[in-house]
């Protein structure tokens, strides 16, 4: 495996997951991973949903590092295991965010945009009554808005999200169809000095393409980016570390010749 390192992971402290964080472990062993970071979901304000209450997103982070630090400390002989969070960025909740990022000593903040104006694309309502490009336009804008006003995270995540539940997926999208929003949010990522992950989650959901988008890859190193992340977004142990032969050759393919591992917030730069 070309990469090593799975920094986008999920355990039973998420809401919308319920693999013990320990069977991961294992599972990331097995598979000769080096480093795993788990990014557990916190979304402060996520609505409530036909699968249940928007408070299942709320973090018992002290709960999860107690856990955390005790595999750390276990395992420490076969893998390196790293705390991280995946902060859903929206624009009502800065303070609530800002506070919650200094109450702890994180390696890796993805923020995210798992809400755009109340709902959120996994659900088919956010497309409904309009055409995909019409919502996909005020996913990138929201996108614009929170980095705008929030600045306390490391990379941004799946920043194509939103495609991955549209009715065609990315059928019919692509980097230069919006380029206009998205050059403006990795030119704002670039001036804040953050960085971008490269998400595999998408394969799995139908996609023909990783997140964000080849293109969208592209001109981020085009502008001088080189901050890139790599992870699964697992959810499970079946699916740590996927497609990452293929992510390492879009990278290469792209222009990158590194890839990110954060802790204590640094980013390590390794060959690829």
């Amino acid at each position: 495996m070309p990469i090593t390192a799975d920094c986008h992971l999920h355990s039973s402290f998420s809401g919308d997951s319920d693999t013990p964080m320990e069977e991961m472990i294992l599972q990331g062993i097995k598979q000769g991973l080096t480093t795993m970071c788990f990014t557990e979901h916190n979304d402060f304000e996520y609505p409530d949903s036909p699968d249940g209450p928007g408070s299942i997103f709320l973090l018992n982070t002290d709960s999860y590092l107690y856990d955390l630090a005790g595999f750390k400390e276990k395992y420490a002989d076969k893998i390196r295991i790293l705390f991280g969070v995946e902060l859903g960025l929206q624009p009502q909740v800065l303070r609530a965010n800002a506070v919650y990022c200094k109450s702890y000593e994180f390696d890796f903040i993805i923020g995210s945009s798992h809400i755009c104006h109340g709902k959120d694309p996994y659900y088919p309502e956010f497309f409904q009554g309009r055409g995909e490009e019409e919502a996909l336009w005020e996913y990138f804008e929201s996108i614009l808005e929170n980095i705008k006003k929030f600045s306390n995270f490391d990379v941004y995540g799946h920043l194509d999200y939103a495609v991955r539940y549209a009715p065609q997926k990315d059928l019919h999208y692509s980097y230069e169809k919006y380029h206009e929003i998205l050059d403006a949010i990795l030119r704002l990522l670039l001036e804040k000095g953050k960085g971008l992950e490269l998400n595999t989650g998408g394969l799995k959901s139908g996609m023909r393409d990783l997140h964000p988008c080849m293109g969208l890859l592209k001109r981020y190193r085009e502008l001088g980016g080189e901050i890139i992340t790599v992870g699964s977004d697992s959810h499970d142990a079946q699916n740590i570390g996927a497609h990452f032969e293929r992510a390492a050759e879009v990278l290469r393919e792209c222009g990158f010749r590194y890839l990110c591992i954060f802790e204590k917030r640094t980013p390590e730069f390794h060959k690829l």
